[in-house]
């Protein structure tokens, strides 16, 4: 078979909670959308921010600049209005500002100091912008590589879907602050204070009258505002209840539809989206009542200024272009007010959004690898020691799992485990892949202590194929390969053949490119189960893990995939968990299971030859200890 173009690396994992996990997770979500108590965790952002020094400086030259034309601005229009209607006492001044020049000039001054406003303005935009993406791509980098390190336990505590919101919602409201919000608020600071400084400079009077709306202003900003933003999280939440609704449903869409329930699932989403909508009229309301008091008391004093303004211009004490100045400035300090209300609420999610990030970076992993971790053999044999484990789930520390557990597995050995769920089987092998440590006792590799060794170098030498089959989307190359990226084509074709999924694979529209979707749902469970055979074979690890590799196959499949997996097992350690008959017959050992402890080990013809845990096992399977033999 020709080459097979490698078409990248694999996407996303699968998500393994379907329904009403789903929608447990939105539920849990709510609690991300609450506000900081002060914006102090966004100082956990400055390391992000300062490894861009050139950008923070660019931002900062054209902040300046912008802030300081937009100051300069009302002032060019003063000329224009003194100077070019002829509103000034002193023409010698227009004269000498303008160099004789015509009416022309004073509004081409005042065009040229736009542009360049609009300019700077830009080039703030951009570079604060650039900051902002960057931030939050490092951010989601830093986020995502600490969470692959965590252990399993982690996630117990912590929802699949609780992370993913930390790492893409939370993230996208760090950018929003960084990128534009904290931009906007810097510069509006600057304009707003100089404006009213400025504003002193022209006319005090008018300035005290100014600044006496301040206090008028804010305090129906902070009475609607802290409405609005309760009405805004029960929007949200509301909004939640929808998706969440609307997820579990989609997701099950299948047994909605085979239970014929499309009819009451209509009905209760619409009941849902009624309520969102009726929660978000009630914000919409309060929202409406702000804007005419707020509009109302800024124009009536704004009014009220520039009547007692008109009257100062009226006796020559301003001239017109003072008052256009004057007006200018108040427009800009009022307007900064609105501002800086509306980016603090954004600042102040954006923080909790922040600290709920560098909770995730500051979580520790139980499996981390030593100071001074030991070294395995270059040569593994595969010989695998238990020594008096015993086990307890992090979840669950009260219930042990494993007791006492001693177990010696010899160099290229096959053995099965054996027993009723719960019993400890998977266990082991979490163990064995240090996806936990045990709560006491040692388990080596080839003589050496797991818990001393770097868990990726002990991963390395293990192949595991699970039970659910655990695909990604992506293609089919792609999934095989994720047990050892370096492989060749070629090499990934024997690891299919070896598997019994080549034929299967060569039937598909494109054959080993063929895109399978999320989680592989394209493909059957039997299918699914001879990729991730085909993954653990291509990984040509010494110790081979098999977690009821076969239970999906259908007979004639089994009797190739065992053949396989005899090849397979030939040279190297093979831990099986198994309930078929074939795989366990098979087995250079049995190791029967039975609440955390071992109850009795031997080969298949010897535990039925005595009276204990795995006869009865056999007799409840097939009927009589004959059907069996």
């Amino acid at each position: 078979m020709a080459s097979i173009e490698n078409s990248g690396t694999t996407q996303s994992q699968a998500n393994k909670d379907r329904g009403s996990g789903f929608a447990a997770e939105l539920e849990r979500d709510k609690a991300h959308r609450a506000k900081a108590r002060s914006v102090k965790p966004l100082s956990r952002l400055v390391p992000y921010i300062l490894r861009y020094p050139a950008l923070l400086a660019a931002f900062f030259v054209f902040l300046v600049l912008a802030a300081g034309l937009t100051l300069v601005l009302p002032a060019a229009f003063r000329l224009v209005v003194d100077c070019g209607f002829g509103g000034a006492p002193d023409a010698a001044a227009c004269e000498l500002v303008t160099m004789g020049t015509n009416l022309s000039r004073y509004f081409i001054l005042g065009i040229g100091l736009a542009i360049a406003l609009a300019i700077f303005s830009a080039l703030r935009f951009y570079f604060i912008s650039r900051l902002g993406e960057r931030v939050v791509a490092d951010l989601r980098r830093a986020v995502f590589d600490h969470l692959l390190s965590l252990s399993p336990s982690f996630y117990v505590h912590t929802r699949t879907g609780e992370v993913l919101s930390r790492l893409t919602t939370d993230t996208t409201l760090i950018q929003t602050v960084v990128g534009s919000s904290i931009s906007f608020a810097v510069r509006t600071i600057a304009t707003t204070f100089g404006a009213l400084a400025l504003m002193v400079v022209v006319n005090w009077q008018l300035a005290l009258m100014v600044l006496a709306l301040g206090p008028v202003i804010l305090l129906p900003i902070l009475f609607f505002g802290r409405r609005v933003q309760r009405l805004s999280r029960e929007s949200q939440d509301a909004l939640a209840n929808a998706s969440a609704r609307a997820g579990e449903s989609l997701q099950s869409i299948e047994t909605v539809q085979a239970f014929t329930r499309e009819p009451d699932e209509r009905v209760r989403f619409g009941h849902v989206v009624e309520a969102t909508f009726d929660v978000s009229l009630r914000r919409i309301g309060v929202r409406a009542v702000m804007t005419v008091v707020l509009f109302s008391l800024i124009f009536s004093g704004l009014i009220a200024v520039l009547w007692f303004g008109a009257t100062q211009v009226q006796s020559g004490a301003i001239t017109p272009g003072e008052m256009t100045q004057f007006v200018m400035y108040a427009f800009i300090a009022v307007s900064g007010a609105g501002v800086l209300t509306e980016t603090y609420a954004e600042v102040m999610r954006a923080a909790g959004a922040t600290e709920r990030l560098m909770e995730l970076l500051a979580a520790e992993t139980d499996i981390a690898a030593p100071a001074n971790p030991s070294a395995l053999p270059k040569e593994i044999s595969g010989r695998i020691q238990f020594e008096d484990v015993s086990f307890a789930y992090p979840a669950r520390p009260d219930t042990t799992v494993l007791n006492d557990v001693s177990l010696n597995v010899a160099a290229g050995e096959t053995v099965a485990l054996v027993g009723a769920s719960g019993a400890g089987k998977s266990t082991i092998f979490q163990l064995l892949l240090r996806l936990y440590d045990p709560k006491s006792g040692l388990i080596r590799l080839d003589g050496v202590d797991i818990a001393r060794v770097d868990p990726i170098e002990l991963r390395r030498c293990l192949a595991v194929v699970q039970q659910n089959a655990p695909l990604f989307s992506g293609s089919v190359i792609d999934n095989i390969r994720f047990g050892r990226p370096e492989a060749t084509d070629e090499e990934i074709i024997a690891a299919a053949k070896a598997a019994n999924a080549h034929d299967f694979i060569t039937a598909l529209p494109d054959g080993y490119l063929t895109e399978l979707g999320e989680g592989g749902a394209t493909i059957s469970g039997g299918q699914r189960q001879r990729l991730a055979i085909a993954r653990a074979v291509l990984r040509d690890a010494p110790v081979l893990l098999l977690d009821e590799a076969t239970s999906a196959l259908d007979p004639e499949s089994e009797q190739v995939i065992q053949a396989a997996f005899e090849t397979a097992s030939k040279d190297r350690t093979t831990l099986v968990i198994a309930h078929r008959l074939a795989t366990i017959r098979h087995a250079d050992r049995i190791i029967v299971m039975e609440d955390g402890r071992i109850a009795d080990i031997g080969t298949h013809d010897e535990l039925l030859s005595r009276e204990g845990v795995y006869k009865r096992y056999i007799e409840l399977q097939f009927g009589s200890v004959d059907a069996a033999k």
